[in-house]
Order: C-alpha cells, then sequence, then structure tokens
C-alpha cells in the first residue's frame, strides 16, 4: 500500500517493510529477501525480463532498485544469469509479491536468493506511484527497511535517507572492482549447450573492470579475443606492458568525475599509445572526461532494456539496454570528438568517437544482458578497430 507521510505512521503495526525517502514520502509493504535496513538512491527499471541480470549488475552500487514490470521472481533464479558473484545493489523494490517460480531453469526462489544475498527487498507498494514521483522529483535517496513485527520509526528512517551524502563524488568503482588481474575465455550461452570457451583466440584485449559485467567478457571471447581483466587502479605502464590489441573500458557506478580523479590519467595514457580503445558505460563517461568534456547528474537516469538510441553514422535506430544516472555534456565536447550516437527518449549524447583515434564509446550496454541484441555490432566494430580497418 501507498501511504502519505502522516497517515503512514498509522499503518505501521501492520506492514513487515517500508521505503521512506527524504523527502517524507513513505510507502509501506510486506518484506521479502533478506531482513535489515539499507539507505541508496531509489530509481526505477523498465525492464519486462532479467531481473537476475540486473541484480547482479555491479552499476548499481548504491542503489534501490523499483521494477516498474509487475511480475518479477516468477521464473525463479539459476547459477547462470548473474553478471557478478557478489551483487552490489542496495535493494528491490516490487509491486506484486514473489510467486512459486515457473521455468524449467529455476533453481531457488528469489526472495530467498535475495536472502541469502543479504539483499533487503519490499513489495505490496504502489510502483506507479513511486516511479511518478521519480519522475517528477528526480532519483531521492530512500531508507528500505525489513524488519517483521516492527513499528517504524518513519522520522528516523527519513533522517537516515537525508544523512546519506548521495551518489554525487562517490568513487563506487572501488567497492565492485576485481582485486586482481585474471583471464576469461568464457564464450556466450547457447540454447541447448550452455556457455562455451574459447581456446584459440587472436587478438588479446585487456578489459579494466570499474564494475565489468559478465556478458561483456562473453562477448569479447566469443569475438575471438584473449581477454584479460586488470583491477580499476591499474596503471597505463601495467596494461601496455601485457601488450594488448585493445583496451576496454567497462561499465560501473557511481560519479564519474570521482573515479576519473585516477582513471582519467591513465585513459589519456592510453588514448596516446595509439591502441584501440573502446568503452562503455562509465567507461564512456570516463572517456569524454579524458577527451576534455564533463559529465553532470541526470534527473531521473536512464534504467531498462527498451531504450532507443540513434547511431548517427549509420542512421540506425537500436533499441538497447541501459543503467546510468549520469551523462556526458555534449555541449562540452571538444573539437576532436565527434559525437555517434544519441537517445531518441530526451536527447542526451549516447556515444563519442576521437577524431585521430581508432577510440570510440557508447552510454549503454551493448552485450545485451538483459536486453534486446540490436547492439552487438559494437563488438565487430572492436575487432575491426583492433585489425586496423577503422
Amino acid at each position: 500500500m501507498t501511504a502519505s507521510w502522516k497517515s503512514a505512521r498509522t499503518l505501521a503495526g501492520a506492514p513487515s517493510a517500508a521505503l521512506v525517502l527524504a523527502d517524507g514520502t513513505a510507502f509501506l509493504g510486506q518484506g521479502l529477501g533478506a531482513e535489515g535496513e539499507s539507505v541508496g538512491e531509489v530509481c526505477f527499471n523498465t525492464a519486462m525480463t532479467g531481473y537476475q541480470e540486473i541484480l547482479t549488475d555491479p552499476s548499481y552500487a548504491g542503489q534501490i532498485i523499483t521494477f516498474t514490470f509487475p511480475h518479477i521472481g516468477n521464473v525463479g533464479t539459476n547459477s547462470e544469469d548473474v553478471e557478478a558473484t557478489n551483487p552490489a545493489v542496495r535493494g528491490v523494490v516490487l509491486r506484486a509479491p514473489i510467486t512459486d517460480p515457473s521455468n524449467y531453469r529455476a533453481a531457488e526462489d528469489l526472495s530467498r536468493w535475495l536472502q541469502k544475498r543479504n539483499i533487503v527487498g519490499i513489495a505490496g507498494i504502489d510502483t506507479r506511484a513511486l516511479a511518478s514521483h521519480i519522475r517528477t522529483h528526480g532519483m531521492p535517496k530512500g531508507t528500505l527497511i525489513h524488519k517483521p513485527g516492527a513499528s517504524f520509526d518513519l522520522s528516523a528512517l527519513r533522517a537516515k535517507a537525508n544523512a546519506w551524502s548521495g551518489l554525487e563524488g562517490l568513487d563506487l568503482a572501488q567497492e565492485v572492482t576485481t582485486r586482481q588481474s585474471y583471464s576469461a575465455d568464457e564464450t556466450p550461452w547457447v540454447w541447448s549447450k550452455g556457455y562455451g570457451q574459447q581456446t584459440e583466440p587472436n587478438r588479446h584485449v585487456v578489459a579494466i573492470d570499474y564494475g565489468i559485467k559478465r556478458n561483456i567478457l562473453r562477448e569479447l571471447a566469443g569475438a575471438g579475443c584473449k581477454v584479460t581483466v586488470v583491477p580499476a587502479e591499474t596503471s597505463a605502464e601495467d596494461i601496455l606492458a601485457k601488450a594488448p590489441d585493445g583496451i576496454f573500458l567497462s561499465n560501473g557506478p557511481g560519479d564519474p568525475a570521482a573515479t576519473g580523479r585516477y582513471a582519467v590519467p591513465v585513459i589519456r595514457k592510453l588514448i596516446d599509445s595509439g591502441k584501440p580503445v573502446f568503452g562503455i558505460c562509465l567507461g564512456h563517461q570516463m572517456l569524454a572526461l579524458a577527451a576534455g568534456g564533463r559529465t553532470v547528474k541526470m534527473h531521473q537516469g536512464h534504467h531498462g532494456a527498451n531504450h532507443p538510441v540513434k547511431d548517427l553514422s549509420t542512421g540506425k535506430v537500436e533499441i538497447v539496454s541501459m543503467n546510468h544516472g549520469f551523462t556526458v555534456d555534449r555541449e562540452s565536447l571538444p573539437a576532436h570528438v565527434i559525437e555517434t550516437h544519441v537517445s531518441l527518449f530526451d536527447g542526451t549524447n549516447c556515444g563519442i568517437a576521437l577524431k585521430d583515434r581508432p577510440v570510440f564509446s557508447v552510454q549503454y550496454h551493448p552485450e545485451a544482458s538483459p536486453g534486446p541484441h540490436d547492439s552487438h555490432y559494437l563488438f565487430a566494430r572492436f575487432i575491426e578497430a583492433m585489425d586496423g580497418k577503422r
């Protein structure tokens, strides 16, 4: 149920969970997943499928996800559809209670899966009202609590939301990056066969992990690449010492300007090396910073698998998967940077390329996990760049 700030107090005896926003707006419902309390930025995701991939996307560190699709959890969970072993999301908000799984791949109920990973959840609230609130007022700070039998102190929960710093200025890549280098050779999933293995790579890509998703690594391996993943703070000298044919800048969470304090100088050196560079999401934003642009916080962000983007070089419109709360300010891009892609929802920048280097990036997630496969051609572009054909 949804309640105003004042009337929510009278309902505090019955619900087992509450979501209280920094402005005092309160939603009361039934708890799911882990018992506990978390504070984060509340956003909404419009994807109709792939909730397990979304919940394990490291780009959601520091955020509480509201799913606008009403049926979340009905296909259960499994060990294959995860993008990171340790989810960084701070909470999940659902319209309907989780039903028993109904899918041949299901191995575990979503609520139990959340509980094992210490993710707090709430169901039974008006997610349309919450999404409308976010669209009007922007992505708020919020406190999510699941505690059966408790009487919620909404004033205290509101105060905790307000006390949190928010995402601006936060370097969250440090929370999700790998702690040591490793090789990735798993290739994309094939019906009835599962994931494969790349045994005969013919190119070498070093991927900088700011919060990388597994399916990105699979797409690179599937394209014939040996993939070496390195931590976020790896120096340009160490990366180039691995003799890569190309360098990949991954997705990730937080404020690109904060992570950019150490990442941007490295990216500039990598650009100057002449090696092909391909960035996505946070990697795209920091590439823009390295090229002389700037980034800004968005009002409501882009979170979903149904976003239309136009490739300005071909005129093609593709439907893409997105997850970001910051954007590149197109007006800040210097003359040597070309805008290559643009959002057809709000006109924001979705891609850039350098005029004098084999360097390009996009704001969205071309590996499509979850989401449509319209953007897989970008991996082919990266291969062509490594082969000297672009």
